[in-house]
């Protein structure tokens, strides 16, 4: 086989570009990581929260204890006034959010896919994309206007909302711009906010505040009444009243090292997958800001679809695996657009039969706890599970927790490297060749289940009390 066969290009060095090229590196697979921009880290971030479920899959990785360092531990967050949500109860090593901004996460992931040998071209822009039986062409371009055609034999769009790669495949992105003339602004306080995070809606008026941590904040308002293109100038003086308005102070904002309008859009690509092109992150759906799941959303896309091309590229799977990228990612998706879309929509509730039904719902999940943690579930991650085949045991498809090993490890531990974890009460010999993929582990407890745990930390199969002829059937159809 020629060395293109066994290669992927993925285009965008956001998080998740970044996170499934060290997947693929790591699993020794050829990976190109395409970006248009210079190499810098912007310290301009969008995102600032890091969920549950990311933060495992960072540490299923060995980079959650250095971003944990990073970054600053919330709890608790509040919305809507008198909703405040828990999230020690979370079941979860990491009960909580970890606010830290998004350049953080990115010099993390980059230096990893670095180390572990991915290629990166920046000041490149694709400019055309065919593919064929074999495999995929990318024309780009450079910075000094040479043009240069790339072969690979998948291709990942990870180039954002305006993505390309998408555009190039002739996917449609269907949906509607759902708040504008949001003011965003990076500012210095005279008065530190009370708490990490700042949020509340009053009237005709919202406001966030979050700390970068470097001195200064970053505030997101938006005011009904100032709706304005995105390109109208944006003064300190506005944002500060609207802040007021929202937040009942301005907390003495001052020194903007950055102001802008932007809009904020619902939209998601109808498939993730068009023959050897697929989509994530941003590229493939875009919501609003509020919940912070945007940049959580794109890291979990990319950890489902790296183990799965890395199987496939190296001949353990057939290809047909890669179709359930489709089948497991959109519909969460689908799921976080609803979710985001009804915390702004809420927050913009003007007439009062709309802030009524606001404060009821705020007091329902205040009150009742399986819809709190339903609620807490979805906005952390850790709730969503996959589709099973009928009659699997139940672990089947759903997300393993960061259980106790045998020996004093960790799940989590035994993961890295984008193995297999087969964790069985009995001795198992994993057979040659599989040692680079498959940790088999027993539980530190008498559990007499046996479960197969997928490198990105959901279970592929289980069974009680299985006999080590169904186990090797479940590891052969699995791991290969």
């Amino acid at each position: 086989m020629s060395d293109t066969t066994r290669t992927v290009i993925v285009v965008g060095s956001g998080p998740t570009g970044l996170l499934l090229a060290g997947d693929l590196a790591t699993a020794g697979i050829p990976v190109t990581v395409v970006e248009k921009r210079p190499h810098q880290i912007s310290n301009l971030s969008r995102a600032f929260v890091l969920h549950a479920r990311t933060l495992e899959q960072l540490d299923a990785r060995g980079l959650a204890e250095e971003l944990e360092a990073v970054g600053r531990r919330l709890g608790r967050f509040r919305l809507y006034g008198r909703l405040s949500l828990d999230l020690s109860t979370l079941p979860s090593r990491f009960n909580h959010l970890l606010v830290l901004p998004q350049y953080e996460v990115e010099k993390a992931l980059e230096r990893r896919a670095r180390q572990a040998g991915a290629e990166f071209r920046y000041e490149t822009e694709v400019t055309g994309l065919t593919q064929d039986a074999h495999g995929v062409t990318v024309e780009v371009r450079g910075s000094g206007g040479g043009r240069e055609a790339l072969r690979a034999a998948y291709v990942v769009g990870a180039d954002g909302m305006r993505s390309t790669v998408r555009n190039a495949v002739g996917l449609p992105f269907p949906g509607r711009s759902v708040i504008r003339s949001v003011m965003l602004a990076d500012v210095r306080v005279t008065e530190e906010p009370g708490e990490l995070l700042t949020f509340e809606a009053v009237g005709d008026a919202f406001a966030f505040l979050v700390p970068f941590g470097d001195g200064y904040h970053r505030v997101v308002c938006w005011d009904r009444g100032r709706e304005r293109p995105d390109d109208a100038p944006v003064g300190l003086d506005e944002i500060r009243e609207t802040t007021r308005r929202a937040l009942g102070r301005d907390f003495g904002m001052h020194d903007p090292r950055w102001m802008s309008r932007f809009h904020s859009d619902e939209r998601q690509a109808p498939a993730y997958r068009v023959g050897r092109v697929f989509l994530a992150g941003d590229a493939a759906h875009v919501h609003t800001p509020a919940g912070a799941q945007g940049m959580n959303t794109g890291l979990q896309d990319a950890a489902n679809l790296s183990w799965k091309l890395a199987a496939v590229v190296k001949g353990h799977a057939a290809e047909a695996l890669l179709d359930t990228y489709q089948a497991e990612r959109h519909p969460i998706g689908r799921s976080v657009l609803r979710s985001s879309g009804g915390i702004v929509r809420a927050a913009m509730a003007g007439r009062p039969w709309s802030i009524a039904l606001r404060t009821a719902f705020a007091a329902f999940l205040d009150t009742v706890g399986p819809a709190r943690r339903k609620a807490l579930g979805q906005v952390t991650g850790i709730g969503y599970r996959y589709p099973a085949p009928r009659g699997s045991h139940r672990f089947t498809g759903h997300r393993v927790p960061d259980v106790a090993l045998a020996g004093g490890g960790r799940l989590h531990e035994a993961m890295r490297g984008g193995r297999f974890v087969l964790i069985t009460p009995e001795p198992y010999q994993a057979g040659a060749g599989r040692e680079d993929r498959l940790a088999v582990e027993r539980w530190a407890s008498d559990r007499r289940t046996t479960v197969l745990v997928r490198p990105d930390g959901y279970a592929a199969w289980a069974a009680h009390a299985a006999d080590a002829r169904a186990i090797e059937a479940a590891v052969t159809a699995h791991v290969g």
